[in-house]
């Protein structure tokens, strides 16, 4: 597994050679060489039709709390939903959809430095539920998937594909490290929404047209950092990440600001991902004799790192976490049992084994129309979550009427959905850009190689929010 991984890293060049290094950071480098219907409010999340599952009727109260990720289902039978293969999709009923296809697309990071498209699977799986009991009033859901192949120009031909070729009438479940900034003018000039699954790059949660369903790196690394000042005691923090324009600078920033205001310090290593030098780079960390180092990192690179640092037996030498992308259930295995009982991670959803309704229909939706080896993780949750508010906003709209005008017209408006998937209600929001979610949980891989999790719903606290947190209250976006 380590030596695959490893193989990623060499990939990673692509990235490089696509997005460039033009990303502003106040941070150190790493040494040279080295690395519109009403309905869409509160109701479209409570007021399903009649065949719409539990799900959709989480009864957390506004604001939720740590209840969201731990409560029972409401409806008993669902809790073995995995097993009895209750697809919980919400649908209109009847067999197979046969009518005219309702046309979504979705862009992907999935060939190149590594396969980043779990959240593409998670919305193909859940749509392929809808279209087998009903569809959209009849009308079956054709998701057309594009891979950017991580490079900003196949994102902009994948983009004007699907949205001006295909004519979909909305983005739903992308993901990509690139296709935000590539693609957010294209979005607004076209008036076409994006319900993006999980948003990578400051774009995605700066962009008008673009609202994801995850929290985004800058949250969980912020996360995962606040936990170990809390329950650790750290007070120095380092942050490794990559240099791809308005992403590791702009996480990695984040948290040199939140420390700052906390009296707390911290230090960014930006590395061309190309070809870093591990070794390098972590012994330019440990320089600083950091409290904690943060590997804002995806997880082939993070487990490259690691394998290095246990080479050189750096365990004790600071507290390692990192954010969501290191929440994989395969990733103990991959980094060994060195790291067992060692490493913190922050997690934007809820966790991939919780006994609650949403998360026990989307493990059931993946087990009946996903693939064996589709990932469970919480790229995959989010997609499926951006799946169902589109599904479900489609219905409020009615199939007959399910155009891109209508669509751009109704998904604005919804607010305050609730789904025990994420810690606080969704919703896209009125604003110029969009951050909805921004609780996590954290969980540390045990001793006996399992996530555990030690802390639930938690608000992350980060000064580029202030705004997202005015605009919520004046709305009641989340009431």
């Amino acid at each position: 597994m380590k030596i695959r991984h490893a193989a990623v890293v060499v990939a990673l060049a692509l990235v490089a050679g696509a997005c460039g290094s033009d990303e502003e950071s106040s941070s150190t480098e790493a040494p040279a060489g080295t690395e519109a219907a009403a309905a869409t409010d509160a109701a479209a999340a409570t007021d399903a039709p009649a065949a719409t599952d539990a799900a959709t009727a989480t009864d957390a109260p506004a604001g939720t709390d740590a209840a969201a990720g731990t409560d029972a289902p409401a409806s008993g039978d669902l809790g073995s939903a995995a097993e009895n293969g209750d697809s919980g999709c919400i649908v209109s009923g009847g067999g197979e959809a046969t009518g005219e296809p309702i046309k979504v697309g979705s862009i992907q990071s999935k060939t190149g430095p590594d396969d980043f498209s779990s959240s593409g699977q998670g919305a193909k799986a859940y749509f392929e539920c809808v279209n087998a009991n009903g569809g959209i009033d009849g009308r079956p859901i054709e998701y057309m998937i594009e891979d950017d192949q991580w490079a900003p120009e196949v994102a902009a031909q994948a983009a004007s594909k699907l949205v001006n070729d295909e004519e979909v009438v909305a983005m739903v479940g992308s993901s990509s490290f690139v296709e935000c900034g590539t693609n957010e003018a294209l979005y607004e000039e076209t008036n076409t929404i994006a319900v993006y699954g999980t948003g990578v790059p400051r774009e995605c949660f700066a962009s008008k047209n673009i609202s994801p369903t995850n929290a985004g790196p800058r949250n969980s690394n912020l996360g995962a950092a606040q936990y170990l000042a809390r329950e650790n005691g750290a007070k120095s923090f380092v942050c490794i990440s990559q240099n791809i324009p308005n992403t590791g600078g702009w996480v990695c920033d984040g948290l040199e600001a939140w420390a700052s205001s906390e009296g707390l310090t911290s230090r960014s290593l930006l590395h061309d991902p190309a070809a870093p030098d591990f070794g390098s780079i972590l012994q330019d960390a440990l320089s600083e004799e950091p409290d904690a180092i943060i590997l804002m990192e995806p997880a082939g690179l993070a487990a490259a790192f690691l394998a290095e640092a246990e080479k050189q037996d750096l365990r004790d030498e600071a507290l390692w976490a990192g954010p969501t992308s290191l929440y994989l259930n395969t990733f103990p295995d991959t980094i060994g049992d060195y790291w067992w009982g060692h490493l913190t991670v922050q997690a934007e959803l809820t966790t991939i084994d919780a006994q609650t309704t949403d998360n026990l229909a989307w493990l059931a939706t993946m087990e009946q129309y996903g693939n064996a080896d589709d990932p469970r993780d919480t790229f995959s949750q989010a997609g499926w979550l951006a799946a169902k508010i589109f599904t479900q906003t489609a219905l409020e709209v009615g199939g007959d009427n399910v155009t891109r005008e209508a669509m751009t017209a109704a998904l604005p408006e919804v607010k305050n959905y609730r789904s025990d998937l994420m810690c606080t209600p969704w919703y896209f929001g009125p604003g110029d850009r969009h951050n909805a979610n921004h609780a996590g949980r954290v969980m540390q891989i045990a001793e006996d190689g399992t996530y555990t999790l030690v802390q639930d719903c938690q608000e992350v606290t980060d000064p580029e929010l202030a705004d997202i947190l005015a605009l919520e209250a004046s709305e009641g976006l989340v009431g």
